[in-house]
């Protein structure tokens, strides 16, 4: 099986405007996922992206070189280039894994492919998120227990304005008592999409061993199945002889 090639997106806006982002986040949050990811798959290839790049890092011949791209975005979502939300999509229609994080539930691109406003509730009050395990024999949930904590989180809570998700991995509930639909699959032409919750930028949850491995895991299981480019084409010639009428 080819090296899979992995691209980690990142906003990279709090990291220049927080201090307490970027002390938590010294080369910011897409080098934390980035270093998490290739210290858990070492045969992969693991790159980055932000927005400030041309292109915001996404150029056609990068997503083609893209099995798996993974995207976290929050400030900034309207700056993202409509051209390059069109590509991504096109992309994963084709076969490029992706998996949104956190805040990107509200990104254009995940707008675009769930095709609903994908929002939530959400409150910041440093509550314990425990992360229930819904399916342990899912390869996303692979080396994991029935469930794991982060300290200190924001909370998402429902309703959660998606489609109904084709594979549940996790749901979370928060120390106020709100729950929320947190680890999400679903197909997309043929492409894989994974939405994961957890991912506050004011919490160190990028450095996290089992949120690093979850995201590799679903690196994995979000890995290209096959290709098919989607270009419409004019048959004039059918397989079988047309009878005169």
């Amino acid at each position: 099986m080819n090296s899979l090639r992995i691209t980690v997106w990142g906003e990279n806006v709090h990291e220049h405007r927080s201090s307490k982002v970027k002390e938590i986040y010294p080369q910011g949050m897409h080098a934390a996922i980035a270093r998490g990811i290739a210290g858990l798959l070492p045969s992969a290839e693991v790159t980055t992206a932000t927005l400030q790049e041309p292109e915001h890092g996404l150029t056609a011949q990068r997503l083609a070189e893209t099995d798996v791209l993974t995207w976290w975005g929050h400030l900034a979502h309207e700056q993202v280039a409509d051209e390059v939300v069109r590509r991504v999509q096109a992309r994963v229609l084709e076969g490029m894994g992706l998996i949104v994080l956190h805040s990107g539930h509200y990104s254009k691109v995940f707008r675009q492919l769930m095709g609903t406003t994908c929002s939530l509730t959400w409150r910041e009050a440093d509550e314990r998120e425990r992360l229930w395990v819904c399916n342990p024999g899912h390869p996303i949930a692979r080396g994991l227990g029935r469930y794991f904590e982060l300290p200190r989180e924001e909370m998402y809570g429902e309703p959660f304005a998606i489609p109904a998700p084709e594979e549940q991995v996790f749901v979370s509930w928060f120390e106020g008592g709100d729950v929320f639909r947190s680890g999400c699959c679903w197909r997309r032409g043929n492409g894989s999409i994974f939405y994961f919750r957890p991912g506050h930028e004011a919490y160190p949850t990028f450095h996290d061993p089992n949120v690093l491995r979850v995201i590799a895991n679903a690196a994995e299981w979000a890995r290209p199945r096959g290709a098919w480019v989607d270009s419409c084409p004019n048959v004039k010639e059918p397989p079988e002889r047309i009878s005169p009428k």
